[in-house]
């Protein structure tokens, strides 16, 4: 039996770090792009993803009730398909973000658009 551990699909928040960061960078460096750079409190139970410059490894940062988590993962032959954009962050779900380590391009995953209607007349 494989066991796979993963941050959760049910994350509601998960913000992806879009510049590349030095992977030398342990969780108080990491910690220190989240307040410093971002504004954000490192400890309000958000995860944090993170990029090297070759998109080829990814580190999640998470605070869990007395201690931070590090998700590492680096990829043998392949680059990660990190979204696109002009903002310092990009908002994601627990699901989209394990799509992304999965390998998929969130940016090309779009539903059908949402429909609003007032009346059937």
């Amino acid at each position: 039996m494989t066991v796979v551990i993963r941050p959760s699909v049910a994350l509601t928040e998960v913000y992806l770090y879009r510049q590349p960061v030095d992977f030398r960078k342990s969780y108080r460096g990491l910690s220190a792009i989240v307040e410093c750079e971002l504004g954000h409190n490192p400890f309000a139970g958000c995860l944090y993803a993170f990029t090297n410059r070759q998109r080829n490894k990814i580190k999640c940062l998470f605070w869990e009730d007395n201690g931070f988590v590090l998700y590492y993962k680096a990829l043998a032959e392949e680059k990660f398909k990190w979204p696109k954009g002009s903002e310092d962050t990009l908002v994601l779900t627990g699901q989209q973000l394990n799509w992304l380590l999965d390998g998929l391009d969130i940016d090309a995953m779009k539903g059908h658009k949402k429909l609003h209607y007032e009346s059937v007349f």
